[in-house]
């Protein structure tokens, strides 16, 4: 499935990440020189995605200054100064900047390294596997041993053919949810106008067994403390990855 809009989740406070984040917004917090959220930005762009949403509301005159600065993706904000909306809240609001159909969503605090070159990206391939006649949503799934910076704390068990469960122990294919989201937007047409957690969509689609995860390729870092940056930059070097700042 072809798939040009997505939505940045940005707008948290980024409480464990102080006191950077006494001063600035954790999504322009910067891992081996480039800012967390133009590494989300960038997987969109090579995704194919033209316009994408973002949420502002900590130092949110930081985050659109920044953001101003790119060619691409076009970037349209959705402004949560007055009251944060919770991950639901926040996404449900600020998809109704773009037009109804499928989209991505992208967590602005994680990225990923090791996708094969001239090979499809992970949200290339996420797009495609995308079956929204089966699904509510696919989202990106990652085994633990391949992240970097996460708490150690599995989200899911995988069937084989992608659907999935909460993670119960003892079960045989755990993952991690690697932040990353197919959807159509019309999933959100009852959703609240208060802020709420996208997790009750996650459970609704479980319930009717229409939530399905995809393994992502490559190795997933989430920076979400101070100590975490460094984490990422080390396994950054192991890998041997340099990126190229094209969202700086």
């Amino acid at each position: 499935m072809t798939i040009k809009h997505a939505m940045v989740l940005a707008a948290g406070l980024g409480t464990r990440m102080r006191p950077i984040t006494e001063t600035m917004p954790k999504p322009l917090v910067t891992v081996a020189g480039k800012a967390l959220i133009d590494y989300a930005l960038d997987h969109l762009q090579q995704a194919g995605i033209t316009t994408a949403v973002v949420n502002l509301h900590h130092f949110a005159e930081k985050m659109q200054a920044h953001l101003e600065k790119r060619d691409h993706p076009r970037i349209l904000f959705s402004d949560e100064q007055a009251a944060l909306m919770n991950s639901g809240g926040g996404l449900a609001k600020g998809i109704k900047l773009l037009p109804t159909g499928p989209l991505l969503v992208m967590n602005a605090d994680l990225f990923w390294i090791g996708e094969t070159a001239g090979e499809k990206t992970n949200l290339q391939r996420l797009s495609d596997f995308f079956d929204p006649a089966r699904m509510d949503m696919a989202m990106l799934c990652v085994p633990l041993e391949r992240t970097t910076g996460h708490n150690g704390k599995v989200d899911f068990q995988m069937a084989e053919d992608g659907r999935l469960t909460r993670y119960q122990p003892g079960d045989s294919k755990g993952v991690v949810y690697a932040g990353a989201i197919a959807m159509h937007s019309s999933l959100l047409d009852d959703a609240p106008d208060d802020a709420f957690n996208l997790n009750i969509y996650f459970d609704r689609a479980i319930a009717k067994g229409r939530l399905f995860g995809l393994d992502l390729k490559g190795h997933w870092l989430t920076v979400g403390t101070p100590e975490a940056i460094g984490e990422a930059e080390a396994e950054m070097q192991r890998q041997g990855v340099y990126p190229a700042l094209t969202g700086a």
